[in-house]
């Protein structure tokens, strides 16, 4: 880690108590592990936010073309595929 900065994390007694336990459990520090679950929780948290402004982007990209499927044809297509048949599907609409 560079240019690491100090910081205060309060945590209710139960909670401290959890972590150190965990902590101890996977034989880290509870800093490192608490250092861990907040990499963790960003990492996540900024995935999702990529992953919904692909979401959005894809779907305006869609809009524009005004190319796709009705989404009962796709869960047709996709349950009979399931259940092994061949299936086609409409056109895009």
């Amino acid at each position: 880690m560079t240019d690491a900065i100090a910081t205060t994390l309060k945590i209710d007694a139960d909670l401290k108590r959890r972590v150190v336990a965990a902590a101890k459990a996977a034989d880290k520090s509870p800093h490192a592990f608490m250092l861990e679950a907040i990499e963790h929780q960003t990492r996540l948290d900024e995935e999702r936010r990529a992953f919904v402004a692909d979401a959005v982007g894809a779907r305006a990209e869609a809009l524009k073309s005004g190319q796709g499927y009705a989404a009962s044809d796709v869960h047709r297509y996709l349950a009979a595929r399931v259940r092994g048949h061949q299936a086609t599907i409409r056109q895009p609409l």
